[in-house]
């Protein structure tokens, strides 16, 4: 797979059509080009502050997924998916999948991510256990991404800090910047008193 890395809002390659040990025997299928700055991240899980609670705890935020199209899905609240319009912004960090890892390739990639997000419209909202990283989970267990079907939100939440990068140096700045505000205060109001 190409390496992805995003400075500035340059676009970067995409995973690569050609025939490899894990795709012999399927379809070559071009997954498009990472593109940042019209918000299009094939087949990535990608990720965005949630005011006032990533200023807290910067690893906590919403998450999405993207089709082998860049269509962002996401579960934005009672029975409401959006689709290329994340409810908290748009993306800050991403983590570069690879859709011949789903059972089925990149056709069932996106079948098993439409099927999560249609089992969500149907879905209320809750902060704590059915969230938005449940959906991508989910997603991810249908599609038995990885030959794994247990995915979870805790899971989620560990990987996307081990395998996301930002997608600018202001996407970092928008994800650090409060929080290291606020430990600043603290810091100096201790040293203070």
């Amino acid at each position: 797979m190409a390496d992805n890395c995003v400075e500035e809002g340059h676009i970067t390659e995409s995973v690569p059509a050609e025939n490899s040990d894990n795709r012999m025997g399927q379809n070559k299928y071009s997954v498009p080009k990472l593109n940042p700055k019209l918000h299009r991240f094939p087949a990535c899980i990608v990720w965005t502050p949630l005011p006032m609670l990533t200023w807290i705890f910067p690893f906590i935020g919403h998450m999405g997924i993207a089709d082998t199209d860049g269509i962002i899905h996401d579960f934005a609240g009672p029975y409401h998916v959006s689709e290329d319009n994340m409810a908290f912004g748009w993306p800050t960090k991403y983590w570069q999948l690879d859709p011949y890892k789903a059972q089925g390739g990149p056709e069932a990639y996106n079948k098993m991510l439409f099927t999560a997000s249609q089992e969500y419209r149907n879905r209320m909202h809750n902060l704590c256990c059915d969230n938005c990283h449940s959906h991508v989970a989910m997603a991810l267990n249908l599609m038995l991404y990885e030959n794994s079907s247990h995915w979870n939100m805790v899971k989620l939440c560990f990987l996307m800090l081990v395998h996301s990068r930002y997608v600018s140096f202001w996407a970092f700045l928008k994800t650090w910047l409060p929080f290291m505000v606020i430990v600043s205060c603290i810091v100096t109001f201790t040293l203070v008193l």
